[in-house]
């Protein structure tokens, strides 16, 4: 296919209203802040330019999550781009021999220290407002630098699926020195999205719940786009003959050989009968899920 036909779907429906929410709450929060980390699955359309408007020129660091999954051949944004947010920001290298949280708290020290203070002068602690899309790892970004520098617990809740965070938390601590305190938000969509196909590298990457677009209308732009980019490793994972442009094709051979059945009954002139039917939704969710797991191969959507 040399294009994805999307049917004139209503993205509007995949967003919940508790966004406006948090980001009222995010502009508060952003009062005592020195400095944004944003993490972020795909380093284009996994942004929100609402937070652009929202929590003005602040210092900005860019941490990209699951990296270990994305196409090497596929390079994320550049440091030379520049992500169009303020006036000094930074993105941490998650190809760098230096771990990821090894690198967040020196980086957001040196940016803060070259930068104007916009609160309380005085005071040495660092605040910092960590910000993202739904599902992006923001609560375990927070948690893996609290184990690191402090040797604690996690301290805020982390989940496979969207909306865990759904309030504005207390500070957390992570580090003694630099003493830098980080706090959690809820993921914020934008209000409405003009382009479609940005909503479903969202949904895919799990920044949208899977039932509020579709797992059939989700797998089929997978395959769209797996085949798009020449990554054909659904076809060994499946055993496959050769790739295929068809989900449904792909589904009732996923379904066929997991063994994904259903009871179905049946209304016939002689009374109802039972009979057993390929699960393709079933098929879908299993396809969508190799795909999140790195199973399919590494893959970067934008």
């Amino acid at each position: 296919r040399e294009r994805f036909e999307f049917g004139g779907r209503d993205v509007a429906s995949w967003f919940p209203r508790h966004m406006a929410k948090g980001l009222r709450q995010m502009r508060v929060a952003l009062r005592r802040a020195d400095c944004l980390v944003e993490r972020s699955h795909i380093p284009l359309s996994g942004r929100n330019p609402a937070l652009q408007e929202a929590l003005g020129i602040r210092p900005h660091v860019l941490v990209l999550n699951k990296m270990d999954l994305a196409d090497p051949r596929r390079q994320p944004v550049s440091a030379g781009a520049g992500p169009g947010w303020g006036q000094r920001w930074s993105w941490a290298q998650c190809d760098s021999p230096v771990p990821v949280p090894l690198q967040v708290v020196p980086m957001v020290a040196r940016l803060v220290a070259d930068s104007p203070r916009y609160h309380r002068a005085e005071s040495s602690e660092h605040n910092i407002l960590v910000i993202g899309v739904p599902n992006a790892g923001k609560s375990s970004l927070i948690n893996s630098l609290r184990r690191l520098h402090l040797k604690k617990g996690k301290a805020t809740a982390v989940g496979g699926e969207p909306g865990i965070t759904k309030a504005v938390l207390s500070r957390i601590q992570v580090c003694e020195k630099p003493l830098m305190y980080l706090v959690d938000t809820p993921g914020v969509l934008p209000p409405r999205l003009g382009d479609v196909e940005t909503g479903m590298k969202l949904a895919l990457c799990g920044a949208i719940r899977d039932h509020l677009v579709g797992e059939d209308v989700m797998a089929d732009y997978l395959l769209y786009t797996l085949n798009k980019q020449q990554q054909f490793g659904y076809v060994q994972r499946y055993g496959l003959g050769q790739a295929c442009d068809h989900i449904e094709s792909l589904l009732k051979h996923v379904a066929l050989t997991q063994g994904y059945t259903q009871k179905v009954k049946v209304l016939t002139g002689t009374g109802n009968v039972n009979m057993m039917m390929l699960n393709y939704p079933a098929a879908a969710y299993e396809f969508l899920r190799d795909f999140r797991a790195g199973r399919l191969g590494r893959v970067t959507l934008d």
